[in-house]
């Protein structure tokens, strides 16, 4: 009996492996694969899990994607790669982290159809209107006002009329605890999955998906993100919303 127990396990685990390989398109895998990516960048893939986020969030050839707060263009570079000739990546930088972005970003990037603008923080504006707004590990940014303030709900009421209809916003952002106010989102660089959904949603966007690619059950989102305890490792969460 513990045999068949065990082999039934491993059967389930083997076809969930199979399902979650399966859902990543080829496009994707061949993007991350590219032997051109930043070595840097590729070290972080254990961790980051760009297949997976980017598969999660929906990305496709030909699609044009606003990516927000692009940095060293860790995802940029594979985005570019993924949309193709025919997409379009529109980088959306905040002007006050002048930390030379723009240069990783090109450095990072081989193909001509990336753009950017540094604005301030909370403010952008799109030649067209785009299938996918994207923000990875920055949402949380936008609470912060030594950053610049910013209006949350003219911003995401902006992301959503800068979206085609059925586009769609992706956040991926590392988890805080029931409660975390604006003092403690800006020293821990967290910011709780349940105030996300209600400020998307109150903007007109419905939730689509929840993914737990990048959840840490260990992480008890008490310590800054740059702790080196759990730098890297953090309770993240990914969220897909989609414009009606």
């Amino acid at each position: 009996m513990k045999k068949n127990i065990l082999g039934a396990a491993l059967l389930a685990l083997t076809l969930s492996g199979a399902a979650m390989a399966a859902a990543i398109p080829a496009y994707v895998t061949d993007a991350v694969a590219d032997t051109t990516r930043p070595k840097a960048d590729t070290d972080r893939d254990a961790l980051r899990l760009p297949a997976e986020t980017i598969a999660f969030a929906g990305v496709k050839p030909g699609m044009k994607v606003a990516e927000f707060f692009p940095g060293g263009g860790y995802f940029t570079r594979t985005l570019s790669d993924v949309v193709g000739p025919k997409g379009h990546i529109y980088g959306i930088e905040n002007a006050k982290w002048d930390d030379g972005s723009d240069a990783k970003v090109a450095a990072a990037v081989k193909d001509h159809n990336v753009s950017m603008q540094r604005v301030k923080l909370g403010e952008f504006s799109l030649p067209e209107k785009v299938d996918l707004a994207w923000i990875t590990q920055n949402y949380h940014d936008l609470h912060i006002t030594k950053y610049g303030p910013v209006d949350m709900a003219a911003f995401n009421k902006h992301v959503y009329e800068s979206l085609k209809p059925g586009g769609t916003y992706f956040i991926l952002d590392h988890q805080a605890n029931p409660g975390t106010g604006e003092p403690q989102i800006a020293a821990l660089h967290r910011i709780e999955k349940a105030q996300v959904i209600r400020e998307v949603e109150a903007a007109g966007f419905k939730l689509a998906a929840q993914g737990n690619a990048l959840r840490h059950t260990t992480d008890d989102h008490t310590k800054s993100v740059f702790d080196k305890s759990v730098q890297g490792r953090t309770d993240q969460f990914m969220l897909r919303f989609v414009k009606p």
